[in-house]
């Protein structure tokens, strides 16, 4: 490794294990998170079915390519639990260096299987960051210093941050711009923790400077990934900075702990000379051998020279398709996007371009003898005024997440997710409890739906074990269970 001010990282091949290690362990934890809610979400009868939405689109004459998944060829229940179990059982080699890359290849095709198909459900910004950093960590060598794929890896985090802050600078709202952003996100984040309550309540002037904060860091401190090696480290230290600030008010899934893995590449092997030597005391059965890998032949070198210009030439059209008024790069998306955009693996990232200013919260309540009313409370939502908002991640509890993006819309047309939940509350109450905190009835006559604004409570308040306030905003009226689908 040389020093100065070199474009390509000087991370080498301790840099790539110990990136495959993390990249196992967030696959690890994306299946488990995925399997958890298979019965709710993508089973037969779920908010969500895959074999429902394949038999639709086979139906349509959708070609599989526009959605391509392993599920094409079997979408049943237990086959959905095979393929999440799978995908855990792939992380963990990776996590344990056991056949890597060929684990990490699984993997990605299996999440790669359930993201098409898994709509509303799937398909987060976080999902296919994981795709596309499971494309890259196939091509990463674990026993050779490989400079092309860890600067596509370096470039992927380069993007992350810097089309998230392009998405902000050009927010319609302007909010980025007058100082307001800050004084919204922390309360109106789909899933917050008990710290944002706290940050939330900082003073307007902290807001503001926080916004530009957060537009420096990610308009101006990635570049300083190509800025050689002390450029590196300050991004690493501001980047991991602002990732934990993330991480301690908010409930983002995986995201951030893939971001965090990915800031690896601003760092040496000599870096990570420390945590290697404690490595290095695990049991023998923990540590598995890494083998030198052979020097890169010619036709490796091209193949990897071609992938790496093609990676970088449509990453670069998508942002300029995304983030201008082009109308050539616009063309030039529309024609070859169907070539590479259905497997999710080349992305563009815009994180919070406008931040929400108010939460607007469904609440689902049940009657067995239409005089009393329970309300049913979700377990990760705001509910009961005086609980605590949770930490959660990276567990993502996708029907909590998903209604955020429905209170935002509550006056519309309910999506079809939503009246499978009101029937399953109906017809299968057992089935749905495991979103909920409230023990559901289990013959409820009726169902309704009201909608509530939800704010943080004042700082000061005279009861100080409440979070939330909220007020009414809308309801759905009575909805007679033997008068839904399926009575």
């Amino acid at each position: 490794m040389t020093t100065g001010r070199r474009v390509s990282p000087d991370s080498g091949p301790v840099v790539a294990r110990t990136f495959h290690a993390a990249l196992g362990l967030v696959f690890v934890v994306a299946f488990a998170s995925l399997a958890s809610q298979i019965d709710l979400l993508f089973a037969a009868g779920g908010l969500a079915p895959i074999a429902e939405t394949t038999a639709l689109l086979r139906e349509a004459g959708v070609s599989p390519w526009l959605a391509p998944s392993l599920f094409w060829l079997d979408a049943s229940d237990p086959v959905l639990y095979t393929a999440a179990a799978a995908g855990m059982l792939c992380g963990l080699l990776a996590l344990l260096g056991r056949l890597v890359r060929p684990a990490l290849a699984l993997a990605t095709i299996l999440y790669l299987a359930f993201v098409p198909l898994g709509a509303p459900f799937l398909g987060f910004q976080w999902d296919v960051l994981l795709l596309e950093c499971g494309m890259l960590a196939i091509l990463l060598p674990r026993g050779r210093p490989a400079p092309v794929v860890h600067l596509l890896l370096a470039f992927l985090l380069f993007k992350i941050y810097f089309e998230s802050g392009l998405a902000k600078w050009y927010s319609p709202l302007g909010d980025w711009h007058d100082g307001s952003a800050m004084t919204f996100y922390y309360e109106t984040a789909p899933i917050p923790t008990r710290l944002a309550w706290y940050a939330h309540h900082l003073p307007a002037s902290w807001h503001a400077l926080e916004g530009w904060v957060v537009l420096a860091g990610e308009l101006l401190v990635p570049l300083l990934i190509f800025a050689g090696r002390r450029g590196r480290l300050v991004a690493f230290f501001a980047l991991t900075g602002f990732q934990l600030v993330n991480l301690l008010t908010a409930n983002y899934g995986f995201f951030i702990h893939l971001s965090l893995a990915l800031h690896l590449f601003l760092l040496r092997d000599s870096d990570l000379e420390r945590p290697r030597r404690w490595l290095a005391r695990l049991p023998s059965w923990l540590r598995a051998p890494v083998p030198e890998d052979s020097p890169p032949g010619g036709l490796r070198t091209t193949l990897t020279a071609t992938f790496a210009i093609l990676y970088l030439a449509i990453s670069l059209l998508d942002a300029r398709a995304n983030f201008s008024d082009s109308a050539t790069a616009q063309a030039l998306q529309a024609r070859f996007a169907p070539l590479y955009a259905p497997l999710d693996m080349i992305n563009t990232y815009h994180l919070f371009a406008a931040i929400t200013r108010e939460r607007i919260e469904p609440e689902f309540s049940a009657t067995s003898d239409d005089t009393t009313w329970l309300d049913y409370t979700l377990n990760y939502k705001p509910g009961p005024l005086d609980r605590p908002p949770p930490f959660v991640a990276p567990h993502q509890p996708r029907l909590d997440f998903q209604l955020w993006f429905y209170g935002l819309a509550a006056e519309g047309r309910p999506p079809g997710y939503i009246l499978r939940l009101l029937v399953m509350l109906c017809r299968d109450p057992v089935r749905a409890q495991s979103a909920f905190a409230t023990p559901l009835l289990p013959n409820p006559a009726a169902i309704r739906l009201r909608f509530w604004r939800y704010k943080f409570s004042p700082p000061g308040s005279p009861d100080t074990h409440t979070w939330w306030t909220r007020e009414q905003v809308g309801e759905s009226g009575n909805l007679r269970c033997a008068e839904l689908p399926g009575a």
